[in-house]
C-alpha cells in the first residue's frame, strides 16, 4: 500500500482508538512481555481468560481454543457473550469498547465480576492490537454479531467464501468503517444460546518469525485452568500439522474437565510418597483500600475507601522427598514469582512449626536446634489461591501480587487452619501430624548434619581417614575430578576388585546385599540405615537439598553389581537412593553403572594361531559372536558363564570392568525428571498394585533364560 492509500485510510474518526493502540504496538514488551513465543502466549492467555473469567462468575463451562494451519488461532466460549448495546459515554458497541479502548472493560468494579483474571482492561485491545487480523462473533438474543478489525482499526475484510475458515486472510482486501462503526447481525443463534467466538493472526511485522504457539505450554495451562474452576470443560485442538507436535498426522485434539478442584491437582502435583494427606485450608478476610472510583454525578474519578474481600483455599500435604512444588493463583491467574499471598503462606508456616516443635520439643527430641524453612517446606506440594476483585499485579504480565493486605489475611487463615490439624484428636489427623513433625525435625537435624559435615571435611588424608568408614579402600589421590568410586556388591567382589583396582584414583566401597529401598522409606529411617549413611558420608556432598555438588569427593561413582537380577535389583536400589537424595550428582552425569562380561570365551588354537579370548554381554551375542567363529572353522573350548563378579580373577575384572582403556560404562541421565521420578515411584514405591499391573502386563517380554533357578 502507498503512503498517500495509507494517509487516506487514517481516519479522524479513529484517532484517538489508534493513538491509544499504536502505543501498544511500538512498546509490545510492555504490554506482554516480549516479541518472541512467550509473548504470543501471552496474548493467547489474555484471550482465553476472558473466557474463563465468564466460568468463574458461573456463566460459563465449555472453553474450545483451536490452533488453525494458517497461523490463526481461535477461542469460543458458552458465555454471556461480549456486549453488543452502546455504551452511552463513547457511543460505540460494547464490542468495539472491548477491543478497542485501552483499560475498557467489566472489571473495574462494575458488577460484572466480583473477581476475574482481567484486571487492567487491556488484555483484549492489546491482542487487537498486535494483530493483523481479529474477528469476533457474539450469539445474544438470538442473533450472532459480528466485527472484524485489522491493527485495531474496525472495518469489514473481503473474504468471498465466509463459510471457508481458510478464506479468511489478513491478506485479503480491507476497508475501514470511515463514517460510523456497524456491528453487523451476521447470522442467527439459536434460542437461548450465548457465547463468544474470538479469532485472530497475530503480526507478523511484531512478533519474531520463530514464534509459534507451543502446544505443551497450551496444554498445562488448559489442564491448570481445569484444576482450578471444577466443572469447566476446556477442549485443545491442534489442526497445524506441525512436525514434532501430537497433531502432526492430522487433527489432534485434548478435553479437561476436573471436578476435584485444588486437592485434586495438589494430587497430581505431588512427586513423592505421601506423608499427610491433602489437607484443605480454608477462610477468608476483609481489608479496606482507597481506590478511584467514577462518580457518576460529576463523571470524574474520585478516590474513596472501599471494603475488599479476600477468599483465601489453599491444598497441601508432604510427601517423602524433599522437593518443594509451591503453585499460587490469584483469581485462577498463576503467578510463578509469587508475591504476598505466597509470604503469608510461607510465615504461617513458619509460625506454626516452630510453635509445635517447642510444644512437642521433648518428644521430637528437638534440642537446641532452630527450624528452617526449609526443613519445613520440604517435600511439601501446595496449591494456593486466593481470590479478591481488583487485586494489584506488578505489571501486566501478572506474575506477582502486590496487594499488601492480602498478606495478612492468608497468614492468618493458614495459621488458624493448619494449626487445626497438628493439633486434631483424631486418629488420622494425629497420626499424619507426628510423622509430619519427626519428618521436619529429620530434615533439620539431616541439614545441620551436612552443614558441619561440610564444615569439617572435603577431603581427608591418611591420618584423617578414620571418620570415614573403615570398609572404604580409599585412594591416594586428591583430585577430585579424577578419582573414581566403585560401589561394589558383597566382601567377595571386594577382594577382586582390589587385586584388580588402581589404588592411586580407585576407590571401592562394598555394601551387603540390598539396600533400605528409600523410595518407600522416611528420611530418618534413611539417615538410619549403615548402608546408605556410609554411601553418602563417603561421597561427602550431603543429601537431600543441602546436597552440594563441589563437596562431592570422586569424579566417577560406578555402580559395580553382578550381571544378574539380584544385581539389577540392587543396582536399582542405588539408583534410587541417588535419584532421591543426590539427584544434583545424576543430573550432572557423574553416576555410571559398570558393564561386568557374562560369558568369557576362548577360542581354540589352530596351528600356530593362538586362542583369543572374548568377551560378551549377553546371550545373543555370545551366540552370534560363536557362530561366526565356526563360520571360519574355529572352535571353542567351554564358556564360562559368569555368576558374579567374585568369579573373575583379577586380572579379568581389570580388564573387562575396572580399566579405563577396555571398560564400558553406561551413564545414569535425567532426561525426563518428571518420567524418571514415575517410573521409580512405580517400580520402588509403596502402592503394590500399581507395581502388580506393570508386572503382570509385563510378564510376556520377560527373558525367563536371565532368571538364576
Amino acid at each position: 500500500m502507498s503512503p498517500s492509500e495509507n494517509q487516506e485510510n487514517y481516519t479522524a474518526r479513529h484517532l484517538q482508538v489508534l493513538e491509544g493502540l499504536e502505543a501498544v504496538r511500538k512498546r509490545p514488551g510492555m504490554y506482554i512481555g516480549s516479541t518472541d513465543g512467550r509473548g504470543l502466549m501471552h496474548c493467547l492467555w489474555e484471550i482465553i481468560d476472558n473466557a474463563v473469567d465468564e466460568a468463574l462468575g458461573g456463566y460459563c463451562d465449555r472453553i474450545e481454543v483451536i490452533l488453525l494451519p494458517d497461523g490463526s488461532v481461535e477461542v469460543r466460549d458458552n458465555g454471556r457473550g461480549i456486549p453488543v448495546d452502546v455504551e452511552p459515554r463513547t457511543g460505540l458497541s460494547g464490542v468495539e469498547v472491548v477491543f478497542t479502548k485501552l483499560h475498557a472493560g467489566g472489571k473495574f468494579g462494575g458488577g460484572s465480576y466480583t473477581a476475574s483474571g482481567g484486571l487492567h482492561g487491556v488484555g483484549a485491545s492489546v491482542v487487537n492490537a498486535l494483530s493483523s487480523r481479529l474477528d469476533v462473533e457474539v450469539d445474544r438474543a438470538s442473533k450472532t454479531y459480528g466485527m472484524s478489525f485489522r491493527r485495531g482499526e474496525p472495518g469489514t475484510f473481503a473474504d468471498g467464501d465466509s463459510s471457508d475458515p481458510l478464506a479468511k486472510s489478513p491478506t485479503n482486501p480491507f476497508t475501514p468503517f470511515e463514517s460510523g462503526s456497524q456491528l453487523e447481525v451476521v447470522g442467527k443463534a439459536r434460542r437461548g444460546v450465548t457465547g463468544s467466538r474470538v479469532r485472530y493472526w497475530a503480526d507478523t511485522t511484531i512478533f519474531l518469525k520463530t514464534a509459534q504457539f507451543d502446544y505443551d505450554q497450551l496444554i498445562a495451562r488448559a489442564r491448570q485452568t481445569s484444576f482450578l474452576v471444577p466443572g469447566l470443560t476446556i477442549i485443545i485442538r491442534d489442526e497445524r500439522g506441525l512436525a514434532g507436535t501430537p497433531g502432526e498426522n492430522g487433527p489432534h485434539e485434548e478435553t479437561f474437565l476436573h471436578d476435584g478442584g485444588i486437592s485434586e491437582f495438589c494430587e497430581y502435583l505431588a512427586p513423592d510418597t505421601a506423608v499427610t494427606g491433602i489437607w484443605r485450608l480454608q477462610g477468608s478476610g476483609s481489608f479496606t483500600e482507597t481506590v478511584p472510583v467514577l462518580d457518576e454525578s460529576s463523571g470524574h474519578m474520585t478516590s474513596q475507601d472501599v471494603t475488599r474481600e479476600c477468599g483465601v483455599d489453599i491444598a497441601l500435604r508432604w510427601g517423602t522427598g524433599y522437593e518443594t512444588k509451591v503453585r499460587s493463583f490469584v483469581n485462577i491467574i498463576a503467578t510463578p514469582k509469587g508475591g504476598t499471598h505466597n509470604t503469608g503462606f510461607e510465615q504461617a508456616l513458619m509460625k506454626v512449626f516452630k510453635k509445635q516443635l517447642e510444644v512437642n520439643a521433648r518428644k521430637l527430641k528437638v534440642g537446641n536446634d532452630k527450624v528452617e524453612k526449609d526443613d519445613v517446606l520440604a517435600g511439601l506440594t501446595a496449591v494456593v489461591t486466593v481470590r479478591l476483585a481488583e487485586p494489584q499485579f506488578e505489571g501486566q504480565t501478572k506474575e506477582v501480587l502486590g496487594t499488601a493486605a492480602v498478606r495478612a489475611i492468608v497468614s492468618k487463615v493458614v495459621e488458624k487452619e493448619l494449626s487445626a490439624h497438628l493439633t486434631s484428636t483424631k486418629r488420622d489427623d494425629k497420626a499424619q501430624a507426628a510423622l509430619l513433625l519427626e519428618k521436619v525435625v529429620a530434615e533439620m537435624k539431616s541439614r545441620i548434619s551436612a552443614r558441619a559435615h561440610k564444615e569439617t571435611q572435603r577431603r581427608k588424608t591418611a591420618l584423617e581417614s578414620s571418620s570415614l568408614p573403615g570398609k572404604l579402600k580409599d585412594c591416594r589421590s586428591t583430585d577430585g575430578e579424577r578419582s573414581e568410586l566403585f560401589i561394589v556388591e558383597g566382601d567377595s567382589a571386594l577382594g577382586t576388585g582390589m587385586a584388580a583396582r588402581n589404588s592411586e584414583y580407585q576407590a571401592l566401597l562394598p555394601i551387603r546385599g540390598k539396600i533400605l529401598n528409600v523410595q518407600k522409606a522416611s528420611v530418618g529411617d534413611m539417615l538410619k540405615n549403615a548402608e546408605c549413611a556410609s554411601i553418602i558420608q563417603v561421597v561427602g556432598g550431603g543429601s537431600g537439598r543441602s546436597f552440594d555438588l563441589d563437596m562431592v569427593r570422586y569424579g566417577k561413582i560406578i555402580l559395580m553389581t553382578d550381571a544378574d537380577v539380584d544385581g539389577a535389583h540392587i543396582r536399582t536400589l542405588l539408583l534410587t537412593l541417588f535419584f532421591r537424595y543426590m539427584r544434583p550428582l545424576v543430573a550432572a552425569g557423574r553416576v555410571y553403572a559398570a558393564m561386568p562380561p557374562l560369558h568369557r570365551l576362548e577360542v581354540s588354537a589352530q596351528g600356530r594361531a593362538k586362542g583369543e579370548v572374548i568377551y560378551t554381554y549377553s546371550e545373543d551375542e555370545m551366540r552370534a559372536t560363536v557362530a561366526a567363529w565356526e563360520k571360519k572353522g574355529r572352535t571353542f573350548k567351554q564358556p564360562q558363564r559368569y555368576k558374579g563378579l567374585g568369579e573373575m580373577d583379577a586380572d579379568q575384572l581389570a580388564e573387562t570392568t575396572m580399566d579405563p582403556r577396555h571398560r564400558t560404562l553406561r551413564r545414569v541421565t535425567l532426561k525426563d525428571a518428571e518420567m524418571a521420578e514415575q517410573v521409580f515411584d512405580l517400580l520402588m514405591g509403596s502402592e503394590v498394585a500399581p507395581r502388580k499391573d506393570f508386572i503382570i502386563s509385563s510378564a510376556n517380554d520377560l527373558d525367563t533364560e536371565r532368571i538364576d533357578a
